[in-house]
């Protein structure tokens, strides 16, 4: 925390170590590079973006400060490998930001929903998330707790919800129960990892503007339907969901926990 009122006002995370699932494109992209710019080194993964994964490792500094990791998550055999090459790559886990995740674009009502599909969702939103939060968390045990802020902190864990996971999307169930069901992880984590040290908060987005939105978003028809629900009229831009991410895994954060964060325009409104 700054000491005094002329001492200006820094998130820094200098010295600690970031990983940060899905992050080749889109909002892990932008996290990967705010988390870069707060003094984090960053290990990622990607799944198949290989060009823009080496990119943005060129971007953060190259593989001194960022490192990329192709390792598919599907099940939550792939989330402990992808935790034990994060360590390998930088000692340490200090920050775990669970952001991977897909939603099949097409309707799917849920008496014609394929077992495929509901299987598919839950393994990469769910399962993956899992196995990499287990492994996570045995590797922030074994390290020591921070001083630098009240009670000190072992590490910080923040998953990405979403709006469809608050309120349920037609025609999505799968994606929307994965969302909610890790509203309910983070509360639960919380609720037994706080007093160990161990930080896990979640952030909501509603719609934001990405790769994967684009065709939903550049729809006219849809498009105008989707943004009349947000008061702010407007899809989010990438930073302004990296921002509260960063935020929550930095001191100024040190009194909040299992808090499901908001950020969605004032499309939805919980307490």
């Amino acid at each position: 925390m700054p000491n005094s009122l002329n001492s200006g006002v820094t998130m820094s995370l200098e010295g600690k170590v970031a990983l940060i699932t899905g992050g080749s494109r889109g909002i892990g992209a932008a996290t990967v590079r705010l988390f870069h710019q707060a003094g984090a080194k960053v290990v990622f993964n990607y799944r198949s973006a290989d060009q823009q994964a080496e990119a943005l490792v060129a971007e953060c500094g190259g593989p001194d400060l960022c490192r990329a990791i192709h390792q598919p998550l599907n099940t939550p055999e792939d989330g402990e490998a992808l935790v034990t090459a994060a360590i390998a790559a930088f000692g340490r886990i200090d920050c775990a930001i669970l952001n991977h995740g897909i939603w099949p674009s097409h309707d799917a009502p849920i008496s014609e929903m394929t077992t495929t599909q509901w299987r598919g969702t839950l393994g990469t939103n769910l399962d993956s998330v899992f196995g990499v939060i287990r492994a996570t968390v045995a590797q922030m045990k074994s390290q020591p707790q921070s001083q630098a802020q009240p009670g000190g902190a072992r590490g910080h864990i923040v998953l990405i919800s979403s709006t469809a996971g608050q309120r349920g999307e037609a025609f999505h169930a799968d994606y929307a129960a994965t969302k909610g069901a890790l509203i309910s992880l983070t509360k639960s984590l919380s609720t037994e990892l706080i007093g160990q040290g161990i930080y896990c908060n979640c952030v909501a987005p509603g719609w934001v503007a990405t790769d994967a939105t684009t065709e939903v978003l550049s729809d006219p028809t849809i498009s105008s339907k989707l943004l009349s629900l947000i008061p702010l009229g407007r899809p989010a831009h990438v930073e302004e969901i990296a921002a509260p991410i960063l935020f929550l895994c930095t001191p100024f954060a040190g009194f909040i926990s299992g808090e499901i964060f908001n950020v969605n325009g004032g499309a939805v409104l919980v307490g």
